[in-house]
């Protein structure tokens, strides 16, 4: 029983899919925020077109 318990402590293999877990996670994130800023400027900018007109 012993060795089972020290074959799965030492056992790292869903280790690297929650690592690519949040790295997707980190990724998705900073997709999100530049959406974010890009929709604001164009917003703005399109808001600029529609007063000058």
């Amino acid at each position: 029983m012993t060795k089972f318990f020290n074959r799965f402590a030492k056992d790292e293999s869903g280790a690297t899919a929650i690592e690519y877990g949040l790295i997707a996670a980190l990724i998705a994130v900073v997709i999100i925020a530049a959406t974010q800023a890009l929709g604001t400027g164009t917003r703005d900018n399109l808001q600029q077109v529609a007063d000058a007109m």
